[in-house]
C-alpha cells in the first residue's frame, strides 16, 4: 500500500513539477533558476486560482460570522447539540462552506512537499534521467538565483522574507474586534496566537531547507497578498 502511495506521488507531482521546472529552465532566457521557480509558482497558482478564491471568500465570511457564532455559543451553551445544529443552519442561510480552506490546505501540502523533493533531490545529476522525452536534458542545474544566492543551501534572508510574507497574509484574514465582544475573547485570542505564530514557525521551517523553497515560498506570497487585497477590495464594495 505504502508503495502504491509513493508511485502515485512520483507519477502525478513529484516528475510533472521537476519536468515543467526543468523545461521552464531549459527556455526561460538567462537559465536562472529561481526564475524557473518563480514562473513554477505562477503556474501552479493559477491552476488553484479559483480553489483559493472560494476558500478565501469563506474564510472572509467566516471571520464576520464571529459576533453571530458567539452569540449562538453563549445562548446555547449548556446544550451543544443545539448550538451545533444553529451553527450549522447559520452557515447553510449565509451559503459558506467552513471547511473550503482546509481543501485548499490538503491540496496545497502534496505540492508543497513535491516541490521539497523536487528542490532537495532534482538538482543532483542522476535524477535527470527522469526527464520526459520532450524536456531538453540541460547535464547541469546550477542553483544560483541571480548570481547572488545558491538556492540549494538554506538563506536566513527568504526564511525572513517568507514569514513576514506569511504575517501580513495571516493579518489580511484576520477580523477587526468586534464591539461588544471582550478583548479576552478566547477565538480573538487565538486568533492573535496564529498571526504570530504562523510566520515564526515559517521561518523556523525555511532555516533549515533550500532556500528554493523559500523562493516559492515568498513568489507564493506575494502573489497570495496581491490575490487577497483584489478580492477583499471587491467584497468590501
Amino acid at each position: 500500500m505504502f508503495g502504491f502511495i509513493v508511485n502515485f506521488f512520483k507519477i502525478f507531482l513529484y516528475f510533472p513539477l521537476f519536468n515543467a521546472l526543468v523545461l521552464i529552465y531549459d527556455y526561460f532566457p538567462g537559465h536562472d533558476f529561481g526564475i524557473a521557480i518563480i514562473v513554477l509558482t505562477i503556474i501552479i497558482r493559477v491552476i488553484i486560482y479559483p480553489l483559493s478564491v472560494k476558500a478565501l471568500q469563506s474564510q472572509k465570511a467566516l471571520s464576520s460570522l464571529q459576533p453571530q457564532l458567539k452569540e449562538i455559543q453563549e445562548k446555547y451553551k449548556n446544550d451543544k447539540e443545539k448550538q451545533a445544529k444553529e451553527t450549522l443552519e447559520l452557515y447553510r442561510k449565509e451559503k459558506i462552506n467552513p471547511f473550503s480552506g482546509l481543501l485548499l490546505a490538503l491540496i496545497q501540502l502534496p505540492i508543497l512537499i513535491a516541490l521539497y523533493n523536487v528542490f532537495w533531490n532534482g538538482l543532483k545529476p542522476e535524477q535527470l534521467s527522469n526527464l520526459y522525452g520532450f524536456v531538453v536534458n540541460p547535464g547541469h542545474i546550477n542553483p544560483v538565483f541571480l548570481g547572488l544566492a545558491d538556492l540549494s543551501k538554506p538563506n536566513v534572508i527568504f526564511a525572513i522574507l517568507a514569514g513576514i510574507l506569511q504575517f501580513f497574509q495571516t493579518k489580511m484574514l484576520t477580523p477587526s474586534p468586534t464591539k461588544g465582544l471582550a478583548a479576552n475573547d478566547m477565538s480573538s485570542m487565538m486568533q492573535k496566537q496564529m498571526l504570530y505564530f504562523f510566520p515564526i514557525i515559517t521561518i523556523v521551517i525555511l532555516l533549515k531547507l533550500p532556500s528554493a523553497l523559500g523562493l516559492y515560498w515568498i513568489a507564493s506570497g506575494i502573489f497570495s497578498i496581491i490575490q487577497q487585497y483584489f478580492i477583499l477590495k471587491k467584497n468590501k464594495k
